[in-house]
């Protein structure tokens, strides 16, 4: 009697669990049938700040009108983050095609603007994949796509390509790493000497531009380090053989070389520092409807895996890699899935304490200045 009492029981209990399941996913159907149609009936859509040669977004602008027939009006592809926040102050009342609908900005932008009363709050249907520190708890800015320091080679010039920040100081790399800008204004080169110190064990963003500091100062005593500002160009000439980045950087760097010299990108197993941006729908937008399809675009399958083909990461990559929902030929042109598992998203305070200390100290501890 017992077993028969608990087979129905769980046999009501999985009944019950089985339509409210599907009940939830009608109301998720109706819900984004619906903002499709207002979408739709808005009839076009305001970006701002989305260069085409910048982590795919030209594929991605192409991907949601071919999907939702949606016009979108593109400002000043090549605007920075303050230019985006500017744009939505000097557009209040204005309903025309100069006033964004949504921002793509840096991850301090997004809680100014926040602060400032910028922003609308939105919560995309997976929120709940989004990482809790790259994400406002009231919606009103998410991380939507990030990439981790990395080290490229030239294997012309290197047989032995360094797979971490430790390898970097073998003596075979004399005279061969460089940074991608000037330590004491380049945010890339601060946040490589900031993941050099994540990578000897650094907390802190304090300890992080100390070790790290400390580690380039090694680097120079061995004769390793170029104070030369890295690109594609001193890459591929031998005078910054090997180069630290960003990995979406480095691998769009490597697709222009076209295998002349070939190049290696690796992605240190300890150090994994992510940079990420952040999606926000303006307070003003003109059309709301279309910004907050715009976002569930992005935040899908679908638009994550536009994103890759441009080597940026989506916040959701991990999920994704795990559901089986990322294309072979796409992960075989990128580092291995599995590092990234480990990346790291520094706080705005350690970010900020990384660049004050490595800005003022860079020249008194390396003795030179990078040009």
């Amino acid at each position: 009697m017992k077993n028969s009492a608990f087979l129905l029981a769980a046999a009501t209990t999985a009944f019950a669990l089985s339509t409210s399941l599907a009940t939830a996913q009608s109301s998720s159907t109706n819900s984004m049938d619906k903002l499709v149609a207002a979408a739709k009936k808005e009839g076009e859509l305001t970006v701002i700040a989305l260069p085409h040669d910048w982590c795919n977004w030209a594929g991605m602008i192409e991907g949601f009108k071919k999907k939702y027939g949606i016009k979108v009006n593109e400002l000043n592809p090549n605007a920075g983050s303050g230019d985006e926040l500017q744009a939505i102050k000097a557009n209040k009342g204005n309903n025309g095609q100069q006033a964004p609908d949504v921002i793509d900005v840096g991850l301090s932008f997004g809680q100014t603007a926040a602060k400032q009363g910028l922003l609308m709050p939105y919560k995309v249907s997976n929120w709940d994949q989004i990482p809790d520190e790259l994400k406002d708890e009231n919606g009103h800015w998410y991380g939507d796509y990030y990439g981790v320091l990395a080290i490229g080679a030239n294997e012309d010039l290197v047989s032995d390509a360094p797979e971490s920040f430790e390898d970097l100081l073998d003596s075979q790399y004399g005279n061969a790493v460089a940074l991608p800008g000037d330590p004491r204004t380049g945010n890339s080169a601060i946040m490589s000497i900031y993941a050099a110190g994540v990578s000897r064990g650094a907390k802190s963003g304090k300890e992080a531009a100390q070790d790290g500091l400390q580690f380039f100062k090694k680097l120079g005593d061995n004769g390793n380090f170029v104070p030369v500002v890295g690109s594609a160009s001193t890459f591929a000439q031998g005078t910054t053989p090997v180069l630290l980045n960003w990995d979406f950087l480095l691998l769009s760097m490597r697709d222009t070389l076209q295998g002349n010299p070939p190049v290696k990108i690796s992605v240190p197993e300890k150090g994994v520092v992510a940079g990420a941006y952040v999606q926000a729908i303006s307070a003003y937008a003109p059309h709301p409807n279309a910004a907050k399809l715009w976002e569930e675009y992005l935040y899908s399958d679908e638009g994550g895996i536009n994103w890759l083909k441009g080597y940026c990461h989506p916040v959701r990559f991990n999920e994704m890699v795990k559901a089986g929902a990322v294309p072979k030929e796409i992960l075989d042109k990128m580092p291995p899935a599995k590092a990234y598992e480990k990346a790291v998203f520094p706080s705005l305070s350690d970010q900020g304490d990384a660049q004050s200390i490595i800005s003022q100290q860079w020249s008194k501890t390396m003795g030179a200045t990078v040009k």
